[in-house]
């Protein structure tokens, strides 16, 4: 891809740095905003600019949030002792979306994985571990893709709560093996909530 300006190929590149966004799409992107005549380019890179200095993470659930508590942690009207875990932002997202769940979250920021070199330290379990401590909820669901690495995980977080009298639970296994709960569609996802199932840890286990 032969480019006229530097500036223009500059800004492709940059732009085809984001998921999902090829050279071609990048391109596409950038004569679109160029030929624009609003101020929409200036507009996005100020919101791109606020996103990334003055977006918080909730210092209770690890949400994104505007404040150091998030809207959800601060909403009265939740239920505080029932704690939904799960690996991400979307994850929150898609539940949101299901208007099916009252309760709080956790966002763990991802998934215990070896081979991607991803381990306990680097997820925020053990925060989980001292909200409960100081907190304890009357039930934890586990709502974490039901994959090999989101089954390692709730297994470790588990045995981490199994000194505690907390009642652990994981959704119904509506979501397909292997998939991921931002793509479930909201009537499986609500439903699998509802229909969650107890998790039996046996703590004999390696």
């Amino acid at each position: 891809m032969k480019f006229s300006s530097t500036l223009l190929k500059d800004a492709v590149e940059a732009l085809s740095e984001l998921p999902s966004i090829g050279k071609k799409s990048a391109l596409r992107l950038v004569l679109h905003l160029l030929k624009d005549e609003s101020d929409l380019a200036l507009r996005i890179s100020d919101k791109v600019v606020a996103l990334k200095t003055k977006i918080k993470k909730c210092e209770i659930c690890f949400n994104y949030s505007d404040n150091n508590v998030c809207e959800i942690c601060s909403d009265p009207s939740r239920n505080k002792k029932l704690i939904c875990i799960v690996e991400s932002i979307r994850d929150v997202m898609a539940i949101e979306d299901t208007n099916q769940y009252s309760g709080v979250y956790h966002v763990l920021g991802g998934v215990i994985s070896p081979i991607d070199g991803v381990g306990p330290t680097e997820l925020t379990i053990e925060q989980l571990v001292e909200r409960v401590k100081n907190k304890p909820p009357n039930e934890i669901i586990m709502a974490i893709s039901p994959t090999i690495d989101g089954e390692t995980t709730i297994f470790y977080i588990s045995k981490k709560l199994a000194h505690t009298d907390i009642k652990i639970s994981t959704i119904a296994r509506g979501v397909s093996f292997g998939g991921e709960l931002e793509y479930a569609d909201e009537l499986t996802l609500g439903r699998s909530i509802h229909t969650r199932i107890p998790y039996n840890l046996d703590v004999n286990s390696d």
